[in-house]
């Protein structure tokens, strides 16, 4: 039953009553249950009067035991703040009606997290229709819940009506059909709301990359999509490839895992020669060989945008990495930050071009795989670059905050990633090259947030520790 159909007959049998949604909502799960021969007094004669002016805690208690399932406490616990985490809670269609109901007039709760629940169709149903009402939810994660097609089809349809204020939207592992493709696409190309998508983990092959790629052409304002481990294959790849070109809003596109091929790599080579407003690209795992590369490289010699690619574990070989770090050195306006082809074995030919590549752009970050030759040879050993950055600044009579706040233009003990690689390989005065600046960047960057954040710092720097202690206060970080 759907979770607000009662609410248009209550209203047609009471046109001169006043009621709240969430005493209409009770009413329909009360009368859900007398549909189903409950034998159970639930006392709901006049639920208008019986229900009125219940919210919070107590309106969800009342939906469990209308909907028999038990009460979760950690839901009930939390409210009233802005994050709700019930990830794996086994709640089942009945269990996410019941917080569905609690959530129609909640104003706390931004940012809900309901993965693998098995909530069905049945349940996606009723979390649509709560969105409807709902007015704080900004991100919500249904990921992994058997939704199939009816599910799909409430949700594009809710995003179709721009009926939410969602701006974040994760539906990874759904059994999201070819079918399911045309609700989305539709509903996308007039949706003015939802910026991150993640449709990864379905079933959309050649004809739902199709339909995507014409929704990308149209929509402006999805900034974030999501379509790994699907089945887009050539004909899907070309058709996002041409809905990218025209293409004013979308920041990071992953198409991991989709057999994209090397046809599909030339698509998106010539998207990347028009586009310019993506920034992260990720085509790993996908049969793109060193011929693929190439035509990539069409579109990276011109672009002035993009900062990330990730093409790790496909069938490149050295050449297919020569030509994308020769590409960005041939590209003036190059805004390219990391290439990641973690998997390829080089050669000493490639580190010389690489430190070449790097003395004019700085920032420049190829995660590459092992040296040839290496193995044979003992590895040249690189100075801890802690360790001498502690000696510079012990020798000048510095703390490891006037290190960092150097570098930090902005003041705001944030730097990008790129910003501080490219202040360290600059400067002079501390000897460090790009092997051990990559291996300060992974100390400092643990989570791969693209930030070195030393915020930390600033009550040291107040108390005026010095910089041994910092340092090893950093060591213990790192352990």
């Amino acid at each position: 039953m759907n979770l607000f159909g009662f609410m248009a007959d209550q209203n047609e049998e009471t046109s001169n009553t006043s009621e709240s949604p969430e005493s209409v909502l009770l009413a329909d799960a009360s009368a859900e249950k007398a549909t189903q021969g409950s034998d159970i007094d639930l006392e709901v004669e006049d639920p208008e009067k019986a229900f009125a002016g219940i919210t919070g805690a107590e309106l969800y208690l009342e939906a469990c035991r209308l909907m028999e399932v038990v009460p979760v406490s950690h839901f009930i616990q939390n409210l009233t703040k802005p994050y709700m985490n019930l990830n794996h809670h086994g709640l089942g269609p009945k269990g996410v009606k019941a917080i569905a109901i609690a959530l129609v007039s909640n104003a706390a709760i931004t940012h809900l997290e309901l993965e693998d629940n098995c909530i069905l169709a049945e349940g996606a149903i009723c979390i649509a229709e709560m969105l409807r009402e709902n007015s704080s939810l900004q991100e919500l994660n249904i990921s992994n819940n058997h939704l199939d097609t009816a599910g799909a089809e409430a949700i594009a349809g809710l995003l179709l009506d721009n009926m939410s204020y969602l701006h974040a939207l994760r539906l990874s592992g759904n059994n999201f059909g070819e079918e399911t493709a045309l609700y989305f696409a539709e509903a996308l190309m007039g949706n003015y709301q939802v910026k991150e998508l993640d449709l990864s983990h379905n079933e959309f092959y050649e004809k739902g990359g199709q339909l995507l790629g014409q929704m990308l052409d149209s929509n402006t304002t999805l900034e974030i999509l999501d379509l790994s481990w699907n089945h887009l294959r050539r004909k899907g790849t070309v058709a996002l490839g041409a809905g990218l070109k025209g293409n004013s809003a979308l920041k990071m596109l992953n198409l991991s895992w989709n057999g994209i091929g090397n046809e599909g790599a030339l698509a998106l080579g010539e998207a990347l020669k028009d586009n310019n407003v993506l920034v992260h690209l990720d085509i790993s795992n996908n049969q793109i060989n060193n011929e693929g590369a190439k035509k990539i490289c069409r579109g990276l010699e011109v672009n002035g945008k993009l900062k990330i690619l990730k093409m790790a574990n496909n069938p490149l070989t050295m050449e297919g990495a020569t030509v994308l770090v020769t590409s960005v050195r041939k590209n003036p306006k190059s805004m390219m930050e990391e290439i990641n082809i973690s998997n390829v074995l080089v050669n000493e030919t490639f580190i010389k071009l690489l430190d070449l590549v790097c003395q004019t752009r700085p920032e420049l970050d190829v995660i590459y795989g092992e040296v040839e030759g290496c193995i044979t040879k003992i590895p040249k050993q690189h100075p801890n670059p802690m360790k001498v950055i502690q000696n510079y600044l012990k020798e000048h009579n510095l703390h490891l905050w006037d290190f960092f706040r150097n570098i930090d233009k902005d003041g705001n003990m944030k730097i990008p990633v790129a910003a501080f690689r490219r202040a360290l390989m600059q400067q002079s005065s501390i000897p460090l090259d790009r092997v051990q600046i990559g291996e300060l960047v992974r100390k400092l960057d643990r989570n791969r947030t693209g930030v070195v954040d030393y915020s930390h710092l600033k009550e040291q720097k107040l108390a005026q520790k010095p910089v041994e202690g910092e340092i090893k206060e950093e060591k213990k970080e790192e352990t």
